[in-house]
This record gives C-alpha cells, sequence and structure tokens, in this order.
C-alpha cells in the first residue's frame, strides 16, 4: 500500500469518527434540552426522562436543529423565548461534548 493510500484511509477513518461524535454530541444535546425542558414543565422522573427521549426522537425529522428547536418550543409555549431555548441549545451543546471527551 502507498503512502497516499494510508494517508486516504487515515483522512476517511478521522471522518467517519468525527461524524459519529459529532451525531452522538447532538443526541445527548438533545437528551440535555429535554430534561430542561421537562423541568420547565413540571415533569420528573420517568415522565422526564421520556419527554426527553421524544426531544431526541424529534431530531429526526429534518436536518440541522429546527425541527428540535420546534418541539420544545412547541411545548414550552411562553415559558421560555427563542432567545432562551437557542441559548440553552449552544450552552448544552458545549457540555454534552465535554462529556464525551471525558468518557473516550
Amino acid at each position: 500500500m502507498s503512502t497516499f493510500d494510508d494517508r486516504e484511509n487515515a483522512f476517511e477513518n478521522k471522518y467517519a469518527h468525527d461524524a459519529d461524535m459529532q451525531f452522538r454530541a447532538e443526541a445527548r444535546r438533545n437528551k440535555l434540552l429535554g430534561l430542561w425542558a421537562a423541568d420547565l414543565l413540571g415533569k420528573s422522573g420517568d415522565d422526564a426522562a421520556e419527554y426527553a427521549k421524544e426531544v431526541v426522537k424529534s431530531d429526526f425529522e429534518e436536518a440541522g436543529d429546527e425541527d428540535v428547536y420546534r418541539k420544545v418550543s412547541g411545548d414550552l409555549g411562553a415559558k421560555a423565548d427563542e432567545a432562551t431555548i437557542r441559548a440553552k441549545m449552544v450552552e448544552l451543546m458545549v457540555q454534552a461534548k465535554a462529556q464525551l471527551m471525558t468518557e473516550t
């Protein structure tokens, strides 16, 4: 195998790893967002965990974060405005990535 082939394989492996880590970080962020929103909705225990799962599932409707935002925003109504939800999504993405880094 040539050096070029080795480098190509290394780049492909890194891309696959990065894509997997991004997917896992988004799923974790969505779970954390769901737990945060569940708390605002007065849910706890199993109800909060089930709601968090619904938020994670909502991310599979379309590419990007808008489907998750719509789910949480629609459920929270006046309990949180757009800026608050979007800021929480950014904050929780940082937290999710940090959690994943400590696990690996």
